[in-house]
């Protein structure tokens, strides 16, 4: 009953799709007009209304045949930016160009993405904020859920733009603008062209190839100066060595050699030009150095909590960099991930990179994350935690890191109807060091740490 029920709704969402792209809104009003009449005038012999959806429909025919008689023909490229963000305008151009001998005037333009269609498993277990207000009817039939998680899927937000006059033979630029709604690759498909017909109610839309994509980077809150837990510790190898893993081919200078210094230091070239062993010599130096932790390990109704862990995570990438101290992003993915920035390293787009494609670890258990932030604790000065939940094997990792004597802020990101007060657990001693964080009031609650 639920697959039927699925596939019902996967068909009337195409059919409004459609429709919406379609017609126009004169076009929408003659269609109207056509259903109204077709069930008033099912009885010919009471109501002349048959007459009136005898007109209509050859109406609306003839508006669709002479539309898809006189498609378009033209050429579409786009120069995309790097990056867009999440909720914010993405601008960008679309280079058209009229490959007839006449001018073409009246034509609109619509960049085309995949089509929004929930999984089956979203729409069976995707709870709907606010649902449980809703009527019996709307709660049994389900389908005001499904216009709800149909719109959360949209990737983007795109318009509709007109094209204005095209010289025969020549090329235009069109300022496109699209609003990306969730991070990570914005596909698109095409760029979809479109000819009025000669009444104004129907659009032929004629698909030219041009598949291209931008990553969307997450959304990003105001971060206040806030005092990050931990002091400055020495780091082997300095700041060069600091985000590397094993050794660095950067070294502050040459040396003879000593007698215990390892071979793989052994500077060749510079032995070869004075004849004595050489060595290359790194710089130590003591910063602070802080890990910040991202819980990836959700269930099936976590996504909104998972995004805005995201942001957060996002938030405090960017906010670290105008701070004197290294940043190192923990998560685990398909692998153990570990990315740094700050102090110059230049890493925080990519950090922001990885930030945007980062999902979901369903296939692991959180005691590996919790394995593999305690093995990285020996050069880091304090830890930020970002978690999705606040149940006994986050509070097991968070005293652990304590007993360890690691300096903690923790940030757990609860869904928008909890309003009861966090129990700080492991942290009750240290209460200013643990908030929590609402769905839907993400910035409120960073602008109070």
């Amino acid at each position: 009953m639920n697959r039927l029920r699925y596939r019902a709704f996967c068909l009337v969402s195409s059919l409004d799709a459609w429709i919406g792209r379609r017609f126009t809104p004169a076009g929408l009003i003659v269609l109207g007009g056509l259903v109204i009449s077709a069930v008033l005038g099912i009885d010919t012999n009471q109501t002349v209304a048959y007459q009136a959806f005898t007109f209509l429909l050859a109406l609306l025919a003839m508006a669709m045949l002479s539309a898809a008689f006189a498609r378009p023909r033209c050429t579409a490229s786009r120069v995309l930016p790097r990056f867009g963000t999440v909720g914010a305008e993405l601008a960008y151009r679309i280079v058209v160009t009229n490959r007839t001998r006449r001018t073409q005037r009246g034509l609109l333009l619509r960049d085309t993405v995949p089509p929004a269609v929930p999984s089956f498993d979203a729409f069976l277990h995707t709870r709907e904020p606010g649902g449980g207000r809703r009527n019996w009817f709307d709660r049994t039939v389900g389908y005001p859920r499904w216009s709800w998680l149909v719109a959360d899927h949209r990737t983007a937000d795109v318009r509709e733009m007109p094209l204005g006059t095209m010289p025969a033979g020549e090329a235009i630029d069109v300022r496109a603008v699209v609003t990306p709604r969730r991070r990570g690759r914005l596909q698109f498909t095409g760029v979809a062209i479109a000819r009025l017909d000669p009444f104004g109610l129907f659009k032929s839309w004629t698909t030219l190839p041009a598949a291209q994509s931008v990553l969307v980077l997450p959304t990003r809150y105001p971060v206040p100066p806030v005092a990050l837990p931990g002091a400055r510790k020495y780091q082997p190898g300095g700041v060069a060595l600091a985000s590397a893993v094993g050794e660095s081919e950067e070294f502050v200078s040459v040396r003879e050699y000593r007698p215990g210094d390892p071979l793989r230091r052994l500077h060749w070239k510079s032995w070869a030009k004075t004849g004595t062993p050489m060595v290359k010599e790194y710089q130590d130096e003591f910063f602070v150095r802080h890990a910040l932790v991202l819980d990836t390990f959700g269930t099936v109704g976590s996504e909104d909590r998972f995004e805005e862990a995201v942001s957060v995570a996002a938030s405090f990438a960017c906010t670290i960099d105008t701070q004197e101290s290294l940043l190192d992003l923990l998560f685990v993915g398909p692998e153990r991930q570990c990315f740094t920035a700050g102090r110059g390293l230049g890493g925080t787009d990519k950090m922001l990179e990885i930030l945007a494609s980062v999902s979901l670890c369903r296939d692991k258990p959180f005691s590996v994350l919790h394995r593999s932030v305690v093995d990285h604790l020996s050069s880091a000065s304090g830890c930020i935690c970002v978690l999705l939940a606040w149940d006994d094997a986050r509070r097991a990792f968070v005293r652990h890191l304590r007993t360890l004597g690691v300096p903690l802020l923790v940030l757990v990101v609860t869904d928008a109807d909890v309003s009861a007060p966090l129990d700080q657990g492991p942290m009750s001693d240290q209460p200013e060091c643990v908030h929590p964080l609402r769905v839907g009031a993400i910035a409120e609650g960073l602008a109070a740490l």
